[in-house]
């Protein structure tokens, strides 16, 4: 198959022709037919999240099964199949205690991916996430792999293994507004819109999007934001608390990463209100928070990983959101690229050219 190998830090990828192992009785092989460029991967390219080259990158995908490894069950060749960022090996403590956001088939293994080729030089690739989307085919877990029933094209269908659940589940199943609530969104790339997006869907009364690039702030307007700040202009804590009657918000929905965008966060959400941080800028950064708005006030900070999605629980109702409309790809995916684009791709998400380029194959 052909894959964009990442081989070094700060160097180009290269996409080569490489030889797939032998498949695990637990694995299942699929055929990739999209995959989302996500932000993080630009992080991963400077070497800030603890990827080990050479290893393929991309932590979600959509595809069709075509083989299936002897030991797993309820998967079938032809299938048409979600790959996201998170197993659910349905076993372990994290499965066991309805977290499977947490499974320990990817946070207990300590950052070393399975290897699932080999290059013609020799050298043994790993799948980064234990995804390896951007490749013609991806050696999965039997646990990280989930059939759709749905006539949603390939590119939609693979923002469903990141953004969509990150971004949706962040609102739905962690911030969980109520009809009327007021909610703020600090950052809007791809997680950020799909959190706007929710917040309309749960009835929030006022949407405030806080984002400093122009064209994300008019998609957030387009997509359901009341209002939108930008914060290199204008005082965001100021002009949050003048629409919320000086109190704050109720919920906050931090997809920004940075650790200044996470404090920004805090300051405008209002007394017992709740705070969801989902971003993630690299491995290392520490954020400082000031004592008495975290801890007298009564804020309920919490964070996010997937959007704390079951896939078998949320996956149908996510589909069926994107099959009626209520979820809108549209302006979510910005441009689609074949393999050999993989540096176009690269450069246009570090830019913020693209919100979500897609791989198509």
């Amino acid at each position: 198959m052909k894959a964009a190998i990442l081989r070094g830090f700060n160097v180009p990828l290269t996409v080569e022709d490489v030889q797939m192992l032998e498949l695990d009785p637990h694995r299942v092989l699929v055929a990739t037919k999209a995959s989302p460029f996500c932000s993080t991967d630009v992080t991963s390219y400077h070497g800030n999240l603890g990827k080990v080259p050479p290893t393929i990158l991309g932590h979600a995908a959509a595809g069709e099964v075509v083989e299936v490894g002897s030991q797993v069950q309820g998967i079938k060749k032809g299938q048409r199949v979600i790959i996201p960022g998170t197993p659910e090996c349905g076993k372990c403590y994290y499965c066991s205690a309805g977290r499977p956001d947490q499974c320990s088939e990817l946070f207990d293994i300590g950052g070393i991916y399975p290897d699932v080729a080999r290059s013609k030089d020799g050298l043994l690739i790993s799948a980064a996430g234990c995804v390896g989307g951007y490749a013609e085919l991806m050696s999965v877990s039997g646990n990280q792999v989930f059939p759709v029933d749905t006539d949603l094209p390939y590119d939609v269908l693979s923002l469903l293994g990141c953004g969509i659940t990150t971004g949706v589940g962040a609102v739905l199943n962690v911030g969980k507004p109520q009809p009327g609530d007021s909610v703020a969104v600090v950052g809007c790339g791809h997680l950020g819109l799909w959190a706007v997006q929710a917040a309309k869907l749960a009835g929030a009364g006022t949407i405030i999007a806080i984002e400093p690039h122009k064209g994300r702030r008019k998609l957030a307007g387009e997509l359901g934001a009341t209002h939108v700040v930008n914060p290199a202009t204008e005082d965001s804590v100021d002009v949050v608390k003048s629409l919320t009657g000086g109190r704050g918000v109720d919920v906050v929905i931090e997809a920004a990463g940075k650790a200044d965008a996470q404090r920004l966060a805090l300051a405008i959400s209002r007394r017992a209100g709740t705070v969801v941080y989902s971003g993630l800028d690299q491995a290392g950064t520490e954020v400082t928070l000031p004592q008495i708005p975290m801890a007298v006030q009564s804020r309920q900070l919490l964070s996010t990983q997937n959007g704390n999605v079951r896939m078998r629980r949320d996956l149908p109702r996510l589909v069926s959101l994107l099959e009626r409309g209520d979820l809108d790809a549209r302006h979510i995916i910005t441009n689609r690229y074949g393999l050999e684009d993989i540096n176009v791709a690269l450069s246009r998400s570090e830019s913020l050219e693209d919100v979500s380029g897609v791989f198509m194959f």
